[in-house]
């Protein structure tokens, strides 16, 4: 049985926190304002993967209302996806995941948050795909207010 899934989410920059996106942290800019860490790359990644499962959302699994989830690292929140995936047995085929963002510049990273992502799913590198753009200048995103990522996953039945 092959399923995909949709994860989207979007954060406001604020606060003191460093930036992560995938894990990775982009030193010198400003984080982003949430609950846990808000690493808005892995939260799409983990509604992408939850959704292809039929397991519901990040919200549910990892409610902001929760003090267990207050600053969270979001590579532990994927991993978690990935156990509840694999009670399930289902195995990550592939994700494609899409950065929007106007700030900070995507390129140089994301060699280093694929294989974040490939590692923290134990996944091959060629499985995780990442890529950015922007909204020329345009919105929230483009007056540099946040940041939004959009993720598809597809997931398979199996043992391997």
């Amino acid at each position: 049985m092959i399923r995909v899934g949709h994860g989207y989410d979007v954060h406001a920059f604020g606060g003191d926190k460093v930036l992560k996106l995938g894990g990775v942290e982009f030193i010198g800019h400003i984080g982003l304002l949430a609950h846990s860490d808000g690493d808005v790359l892995l939260h799409a990644v983990c509604d992408a993967l939850l959704g292809a499962a039929s397991l519901g959302d990040i919200g549910r699994h990892f409610p902001d209302t929760d003090a267990t989830y207050k600053d969270a690292d979001s590579s532990e929140l994927l991993s978690k996806v990935s156990q509840l995936l694999l009670a399930k047995s289902y195995v990550v085929n592939n994700l494609d995941v899409t950065v929007i963002a106007q700030t900070p510049r995507m390129a140089a990273k994301i060699p280093e948050i694929e294989k974040r992502i490939s590692s923290l799913l134990s996944i091959e590198l060629e499985q995780v795909n990442v890529k950015a753009t922007t909204t020329e200048k345009l919105g929230y995103i483009g007056r540099k207010e946040g940041i939004a990522v959009h993720c598809i996953a597809l997931v398979h039945k199996g043992n391997s």
